[in-house]
């Protein structure tokens, strides 16, 4: 039998109560202590950086620290492993090399919201502050390239020495009343559709078809590049992709491009049939400050990948020019 419970004076129940408040608040803090340590420890290992809204964008950071820095923005809807072939070049070569993931692709957090190139470009300069790069080459391809235009004209002043553009997105690829020569929205409303009904069996047919120019009479597809890119495009999030055709197609970037001073090089395949040249490469090339037009005969817009060498020979004349 359980006899009678001591008294418990007034003052004995609040420095008990005093008590377990302490020790709850002294575990909450350690537990809250060890949760941020290990983010930080993940973020080191993982090589992310995390947003000022709380997104993990996952980077590579390879070749030596000394060398100058070419960071390369992916276009849509892959990942910074499209640009293994030049980074690989060129971190052989005593470049440092960084690319990331855009968020809501690749490794990098699959978010709900933020795919537009303002925080694209946000994202890119999280990624540039945290490795404290300086005298940044940037090359972006199709969506890259815009992302890359807007860091550039936004959050680069100081730090970017030159801008590349392969066949990239700018001025504008959406048809307006300002820009009659651009695709009608009713292409990009189809892209949706297509991403929305099957995205697997969509991106499939795309990587086979006109991405790499595999579509065109003659022409020699690799099944172990069109996997790559399906793979690439799988591992990203629907939802960030889906957004990301109005950020690569309805995104005015007119404005950013008369604010470069930089030397810039802007290549295009003339057979690109997602950017077409006509509406693209031309204008991004007069509207900047200090412009280099490239265009390459019948090639298509996957040239970083189908014509990897000739790629990285025009980048390696103009960083070192």
């Amino acid at each position: 039998m359980i006899g009678p419970l001591p008294h418990l004076s007034r003052r004995n129940v609040l420095v008990t109560a005093l008590a377990g408040a302490v020790s709850a608040t002294v575990r909450t803090s350690s537990a809250e202590g060890a949760s941020n340590d290990h983010i930080a420890e993940r973020n080191r290992i993982m090589r992310t950086v995390t947003t000022k809204d709380g997104v993990q964008i996952f980077y590579k950071d390879w070749g030596p620290k000394t060398g100058q820095p070419i960071f390369f923005h992916h276009g849509w809807p892959l990942s910074s492993d499209d640009w293994d072939a030049q980074m690989l070049s060129f971190a052989g070569r005593g470049y440092r090399v960084i690319a990331h993931d855009r968020r809501g692709h690749g490794r990098s957090t699959q978010v709900s919201d933020g795919h537009d190139m303002d925080h694209y470009a946000a994202d890119v300069a999280a990624v540039v502050e945290h490795l404290d790069l300086r005298n940044v080459v940037h090359v972006g391809h199709s969506t890259g390239g815009g992302e890359a235009t807007r860091y550039v004209a936004r959050h680069g002043k100081g730090r970017v020495a030159r801008l590349v553009l392969i066949s990239a997105v700018p001025p504008l690829m959406v048809k307006t009343s300002a820009n009659p020569g651009g695709l009608p929205i009713e292409v990009f409303d189809g892209l949706r559709a297509k991403l929305a009904a099957n995205r697997s069996q969509f991106y499939l047919e795309f990587a086979s078809g006109p991405f790499y120019g595999y579509n065109r009479p003659g022409a020699e597809p690799s099944q172990a590049v069109i996997w790559n890119w399906w793979r690439q495009a799988m591992m990203g999030g629907a939802k960030a992709q889906y957004d990301g055709i109005r950020a690569f197609s309805e995104t005015d970037f007119t404005d950013d491009l008369t604010r470069i001073t930089v030397p810039t090089l802007v290549m295009h395949g003339t057979d690109d049939q997602i950017v077409p040249i006509a509406d693209s490469a031309p204008l991004s090339a007069k509207l900047v400050k200090n412009g280099t037009l490239k265009t390459f005969e019948k090639l298509p817009h996957g040239i970083c990948t189908t014509h990897a060498d000739l790629v990285t020979a025009e980048l390696l004349a103009f960083v070192a020019g």
